[in-house]
């Protein structure tokens, strides 16, 4: 059994979790695992920004951080980053991205949808198998990441979640993995999370080849300038 499980299972250590929040990140890829987090037992849960102003998520709604990047508590257990096309910001922010870093000794490193790229950006996924959104998956190869077409994937510490409504499969993985299957079949049955969606198409392996042909179509400009910068940010590196 790994220690960490171990520890708070028998002694009820205080698990610490950071969730990064940026402007124009997806709402859901932070809501749907922090609906999980607060869940767990013996945890804080911190939402962590570079300043204490409320963040504008991609959709319109503003979440207010709970802390900041000077005030977040060392020595975090978990550090999650959330996804969306506020990522670009992230990449071009030496404060976001010092933060990080300087939190890569965290138990699990963790993110669901593009926040998977920040963590690759910050040298965190080198090596690693990892996931994120289907129409970006192979942008990890960019980071030597070994990408993987996957709902969730854990590579020893690190727990990637694919696209936005995997927060909640990665949030209940990653809660077995701290405590056990029984904390995380709980709280599954309490939050009623028994998808059954209306449409087979929410993945490209399912969904017509039209369909998957016009949403690639509608996201290519979007999705070349990202490509760009991501080649812009690995090339500054070298």
């Amino acid at each position: 059994m790994d220690i960490l499980k171990f520890l708070s299972l028998n002694i009820n250590i205080m698990i610490k979790i950071g969730m990064i929040l940026f402007d124009g990140m997806t709402q859901l890829d932070l809501t749907g695992p922090l609906e999980v987090f607060t869940r767990f037992p013996d945890t804080t849960v911190y939402l962590v920004s570079k300043t204490s102003e409320p963040v504008r998520c991609d959709r319109g709604l503003r979440i207010l951080p709970d802390t900041t990047f000077a005030d977040c508590p060392a020595n975090l257990t978990v550090l999650f980053v959330p996804g969306g096309p506020g990522v670009s910001g992230v990449l071009a922010d030496e404060a976001y991205l010092t933060f990080i870093r300087s939190n890569g000794e965290a138990n699990y490193i963790t993110s669901v949808c593009t926040g998977s790229l920040i963590l690759a950006a910050c040298g965190l996924l080198t090596g690693f198998r990892a996931t994120t959104h289907w129409l970006s998956l192979n942008f990890l190869e960019r980071f030597n990441v070994v990408p993987e077409n996957a709902r969730v994937v854990i590579d020893r510490n690190r727990i990637t979640g694919a696209g936005v409504t995997s927060g909640i499969d990665f949030a209940l993985t990653l809660g077995s993995e701290l405590f056990d299957e029984s904390v995380a079949k709980e709280i599954q049955l309490m939050i009623e999370y028994n998808p059954k969606p209306p449409f087979t198409c929410g993945h490209p392996d399912l969904a017509p080849p039209s369909l998957v042909k016009k949403v690639v179509e509608q996201r290519a400009t979007a999705q070349q300038k990202r490509l760009e910068q991501i080649d812009k940010f690995v090339s500054s590196l070298s």
